[in-house]
């Protein structure tokens, strides 16, 4: 039988795999379950990624770049929101706000969403080649939030508080609470 021709088929790999982290978790991701999710042999899965790092790292590609991505999301609506520059009336105050918003809308978007990304994030700790794309991430929300700080080392600060907000959310599953998630990012960055 003459082999078919699929071009799709390693996205659709990838695809299944993005599904299963986000539903079930890493631990669930094998050649198998992603073949059976993709509905495509267990040899395809293989043949385009010899090993399950190798797929990892082509999800963690796939939700960085996507024309949806949470940062580029966020850049622009940071650009729109925030009606003055750190240190001026509006500026700090603006931030805060607008990053409370999109804090809430991220979590009220799916869950699921945040719990694959932050399962891709997390799986960098012991998977060296996941660890570029993690840092990537980390700098391009660094640089997207520092746009609208004094410094560097504020955004910094502002990431790893929305880190630890997002993750507390997903661990409690309490409600979002904008008003406390606000006044937290106040606290950094220095609005009323």
């Amino acid at each position: 039988m003459p082999r078919r021709h699929d071009p799709g088929r390693r996205g659709r790999i990838i695809d299944a795999a993005i599904r299963i982290v986000e539903l079930k978790g890493i631990p669930a991701l094998s050649h198998r379950s992603v073949a059976a999710e993709a509905d495509v042999p267990l040899g395809s899965t293989t043949y385009h990624f010899a090993g399950l790092d190798d797929l990892l790292v082509a999800a963690l590609e796939q939700v960085n770049s996507e024309p949806h991505s949470a940062m580029r999301d966020w850049g622009r609506a940071l650009d729109e929101a925030v009606g003055g520059t750190p240190g001026e009336p509006g500026g700090d105050s603006g931030l805060a706000d607008a990053l409370a918003r999109l804090l809430e809308e991220y979590a009220h978007g799916g869950r699921g969403r945040i719990r694959l990304e932050y399962e891709l994030y997390l799986a960098a700790l012991r998977r060296p080649p996941l660890q570029p794309l993690a840092a990537a991430w980390l700098d391009e929300m660094v640089d997207v939030i520092a746009r609208h700080t004094a410094d560097l080392a504020t955004a910094r600060v502002l990431v790893a508080l929305i880190d630890g907000l997002l993750l507390q959310l997903l661990l409690t599953d309490r409600p979002f609470d904008r008003a406390g998630v606000r006044a937290a990012l106040a606290r950094v960055t220095g609005g009323a």
